[in-house]
């Protein structure tokens, strides 16, 4: 019983360590500690706080953020500079954090209303992103698909 209990941590700890899973913060009835987390404000609201990124890029993941954008994003958002509705994505993965777009795709209602950067840019555009519904996953393949439009390989 004590080896199965030994494995069993074992593999959640490595399941919690993947190198492609970005890191979620925990939520629940969780008391705060004494120390509170130090929050970088580059990184957003929300619920991904540690992305780790791979060259080369994942083709299937960044097929499957193309697949998304065409359906969810290209309404309001080129792939150039160009602004529409919202900014155009060309360089955003150079100007944001990976993190911070993650959160801003996944947490948008509250990043509009409590992050500047977001804030700043509802001012520019005039209008609010409608929340998707965007899962994390889905978030993630949004940015590789952002990356590879990036110019990154």
């Amino acid at each position: 019983m004590k080896n199965l209990m030994t494995v069993l941590v074992a593999a959640a700890m490595l399941a919690a360590c993947a190198p492609d899973k970005p890191q979620v913060a925990e939520t629940g009835g969780s008391k705060k500690s004494a120390v509170e987390e130090v929050i970088d404000p580059t990184k957003g609201i929300g619920q991904v706080k540690n992305v780790t990124l791979h060259n080369p890029l994942d083709g299937e993941r960044v097929q499957r953020g193309l697949d998304i954008y065409e359906m969810k994003c290209s309404a309001c958002h080129r792939l150039t500079d160009e602004r529409v509705v919202g900014p155009g994505f060309k360089d955003v993965t150079k100007r944001r954090k990976p993190e911070w777009i993650m959160n801003m795709i996944t947490n948008v209602d509250v990043m509009l209303d409590e992050d500047p950067v977001a804030q700043e840019l509802l001012e520019l555009c005039l209008m609010r992103m409608p929340n998707q519904n965007v899962s994390i996953g889905d978030a993630r393949d949004i940015l590789e698909f952002m990356r590879k439009n990036d110019g990154e390989q």
